[in-house]
């Protein structure tokens, strides 16, 4: 290959990237002219990130089971192996098996009382579930807000700067005003508009949770139903 076409590809390269890190320098110095409300505003970003995997991974250890849990309940309660099933609940780390637990220790009084013990038990999952979703709801709605008050202060800055520039107004005078103003709505609403869409599909897969808790419920008592049928 001819040493001068890769000389002038090396120079190309060294070029491209020279571009990219000053590309990389602009939008660090866009970020800086957003202001002190971009820090707030960087703060909520981790914060959603943070619950959205923290959540995600916990929802995904409590939709997780064992296929043949409920066969083996069954085939325990049938058999009056009533301590066996109730050891089988707590050797098993999930909410289906802390509800069924719950429901056995019950066993013997009235179905009523066994119903509502699992439920207490079944909302205390959901609760724990949810954990953090609220604030993850509030970085969605929050974000945009603040960014929308800088917005506000910017604006306020380029007036302010152009009223005192007198006669001398041009666009360097008000540039710093419109950066203020334009970052800190972009930033807001990127962030916002992330943690809007963590937010709903962390409460999808917790009613998907919430089905199949509701559902492993009356396959519960289904069963301790049977011999009285």
């Amino acid at each position: 290959m001819n040493p001068l076409l890769l000389i002038q590809s090396a120079a190309e390269g060294t070029q491209a990237i020279a571009e990219a890190v000053q590309n990389e320098m602009n939008y660090f110095e866009m970020a800086k002219a957003g202001g002190l409300i971009m820090i707030p505003l960087v703060l909520l970003s981790f914060v959603a990130v943070y619950i959205f995997i923290e959540r995600y991974f916990a929802i995904k250890k409590a939709s997780s089971e064992d296929l043949s849990f409920m066969n083996k309940i069954k085939e325990y309660i049938h058999e009056g192996k009533i301590e066996s099933a109730y050891s089988l609940c707590q050797h098993i780390d999930n909410p289906v098996s802390r509800m069924i637990e719950k429901g056995i220790s019950r066993i013997g009084r009235p179905l009523q009382d066994v119903t509502t013990a699992i439920e207490n038990v079944g909302n205390l999952e959901i609760s724990r579930l949810e954990k953090g979703l609220p604030t993850l709801a509030t970085v969605a709605g929050g974000a945009p807000m603040i960014g929308f008050l800088g917005t506000v202060i910017g604006m306020i800055k380029a007036f302010y700067d152009m009223a005192n520039a007198g006669n001398n107004i041009n666009v360097t005078v008000l540039s710093s005003g419109i950066y203020t103003a334009m970052v800190t709505t972009v930033a807001g609403l990127v962030v916002g508009i992330i943690a809007y869409f963590a937010y709903n599909f962390l409460v999808a897969r917790v009613e998907r949770v919430v089905f199949k808790l509701e559902a492993r419920t009356m396959e519960f008592m289904d069963l301790l139903n049977e011999p009285a049928a």
